[in-house]
């Protein structure tokens, strides 16, 4: 008699019917390099993006620094203007001066601006002019005598003053402003009156104009002013003001 002797494989069934599961310690370092690979990518974005931002100033500041130096060289041609890099400031000096109670400008003074001036509005339209200034800010002042009030707006008078003479029709001897540079000083131009504010060491000191200049900022752009109406400048009141 044969005999059939089957031999079965006792490991056959738990292989075959063992799961296939990724360990709780390899998902767990899988996403853990996933976080890394993402925070990675997230911190080289963020550092591009302040690299940029950081390039972009750097070259808005070193732009005005090369713009203030154009105004330096132009105030070098007038004994007593300065420029004040700190404040971004033209500071005439004595060439300004109010005498008390007054907002009125000497001939000489008149002549002055409208000589100086015109070379800041050939600054103000070159490509670095035109991307990074504002605007002009002419600042009155006046001392500290007297009651605030008035001297405010005395301080304003006297910054108004300045784009009077500016506007004015010259003396005869005196190169007139073309029609564009007088545009220009009403696009750009602004008045301000600060009574006794920043007053300086003396009196007379303190009775004086300075202009101010005002410069975008990344990304910004300068007021439109193709809606202001061109021409018709009028006249200013003659007077002390």
């Amino acid at each position: 008699m044969l005999t059939v002797r089957v031999t079965s494989k006792r490991g056959g069934k738990s292989e075959a019917e063992k799961p296939f599961w990724i360990s709780y310690a390899d998902l767990m370092t899988a996403l853990m390099v996933l976080f890394l690979v993402t925070m990675t990518v997230t911190l080289l974005a963020v550092t591009k993006q302040v690299s940029e931002a950081e390039r972009l100033k750097a070259q808005r500041d070193k732009d005005i620094s090369e713009l203030l130096r154009r105004v330096e060289v132009a105030a070098s041609k007038y004994p007593g203007i300065k420029v004040d890099r700190e404040r971004n400031v033209i500071d005439f000096g004595d060439k300004a001066h109010f005498d008390k109670n007054s907002s009125g400008l000497k001939p000489e003074q008149a002549r002055l601006l409208r000589a100086f001036v015109p070379e800041v509005l050939t600054i103000a339209r070159d490509p670095l002019g035109q991307k990074w200034l504002k605007q002009i800010v002419v600042e009155g002042f006046s001392s500290p005598e007297g009651d605030y009030l008035y001297n405010l707006n005395l301080s304003l008078q006297r910054s108004q003053r300045v784009l009077c003479v500016l506007l004015a029709k010259p003396f005869a001897d005196e190169q007139t402003m073309t029609q564009d540079d007088l545009e220009q000083i009403r696009d750009l131009f602004l008045v301000g009156g600060y009574s006794f504010n920043a007053a300086k060491a003396s009196y007379e000191d303190s009775r004086r104009v300075e202009l101010r200049l005002e410069f975008l900022g990344i990304g910004e752009h300068r007021p439109s002013t193709s809606n202001v109406p061109r021409g018709n400048f009028g006249t200013c009141a003659l007077g002390a003001g």
